[in-house]
């Protein structure tokens, strides 16, 4: 009988990424907090849809831990400012993968974070 193949724990990936977002949850809008998935919005609504803006979020998937970063879509500078390490981990416009803890690109992500979150504050869409 062949060995039954092992999931992998993503766990403190999942747990190491919602921590860079939680830090910014006092200025920012708690919308999901379980254990797969963390979800921020901002306080600004769209200005079409009048709908709050999403900040970010991170989900737990079955291959790897997504950490999603609204502020990267709609920047060039922060785009610009993207090591080619974590470049690697892009899929998408605004959105990370990753199925370890890397201490140096989770720093990275965190400044990214907050670096997207002063953007953000300067948005005015009045």
């Amino acid at each position: 009988m062949p060995a039954k193949k092992s999931t992998p724990d993503f766990r403190p990936v999942f747990l190491g990424l919602k921590k860079i977002l939680a830090a910014h949850a006092g200025t920012l809008v708690v919308v999901h907090d379980t254990p797969t998935c963390y979800y921020l919005d901002t306080k600004q609504l769209h200005p079409r849809n009048k709908q709050p803006l999403m900040f970010g979020a991170v989900r737990l998937g079955k291959n790897y831990v997504s950490y999603h970063l609204m502020p990267v879509y709609g920047s060039a500078s922060l785009r610009a400012a993207i090591s080619p390490a974590l470049k690697k981990r892009m899929q998408g416009n605004a959105c990370f993968n990753f199925t370890e803890v890397n201490l140096a690109l989770f720093a990275e992500l965190a400044e990214l974070t907050a670096r997207g979150l002063k953007g953000f504050a300067k948005m005015n869409f009045a």
